[in-house]
Parts: structure tokens; sequence; C-alpha cells
């Protein structure tokens, strides 16, 4: 499930800020030079399902994992994880999920407009 309309798709920002914005966030990333996604984990104690809210974020000038290079956001999207197989993005999320990707989306909004380009 993507997220439309957050403020966050097209931000442009140094690594650097935007990694320790979204890792004050709980955020953890993965990079290969050209993009960089940030993962967050959610675990339904309930249901025992585990979900995974990802932001990423595509270079525009220098490398990853360089301080000084600049990314722009992307679109945040929700997948649920089915082991062994993967992340699925396409289906109805839970209420509660959605609701704290949204409140994830809010904190780091507020933050990385601060530290745009």
């Amino acid at each position: 499930m993507k997220f439309e309309e957050t403020g966050l798709d097209g931000i442009t920002i140094e690594f650097q800020p935007l990694e320790e914005i979204m890792e004050e966030a709980g955020f953890h990333y993965q990079y290969d030079y050209e993009r960089v996604t940030f993962d967050y984990k959610m675990v339904d104690q309930v249901h025992n399902d585990v979900y995974y809210f990802r932001i990423p974020a595509h270079i525009e000038e220098g490398e990853i994992p360089s301080p000084y290079s600049t990314v722009k956001m992307m679109k945040p999207y929700v997948g649920k994880h089915y082991y062994p197989h993967g992340v699925e993005y396409d289906e109805e999320f839970p209420k509660q999920i959605v609701d704290k990707c949204q409140k994830k989306i809010d904190l780091i909004l507020e933050k990385v407009k601060a530290e745009a380009l």
C-alpha cells in the first residue's frame, strides 16, 4: 500500500540529516549507491504478523552513504511479511498499522521540511 500525498514525495535533502532523522524515528536503511530505503519493522502481537513500513529515496547528487550526497524522497509504502516468501504490498492493512505509519510520516515530514534543500 502506497501512501499518497504525504508531502514527503519529491523533497530533496542531504543524506546525513535524513539519516539522523530516520534513525531517531526508529528506521534502519539499506542502500545500493543509487537509492536508499529506510525500513521500520512493526509486529502485530495479537495476530503475530510482521509489517514493514518503507520510505525510499533516490540519489540526486553524490553517492550513498556519503553524508553530503543529496537524495530525493519518494512515496512511502507498507507491506506484510510472509515467511519464507517475502513482503506483499497489495492487500488490506489493519487500521492500527496504517495509523502508525501515518504518525511516522507526520513526525518525519516536520523534521525533513526543516532540513530540505
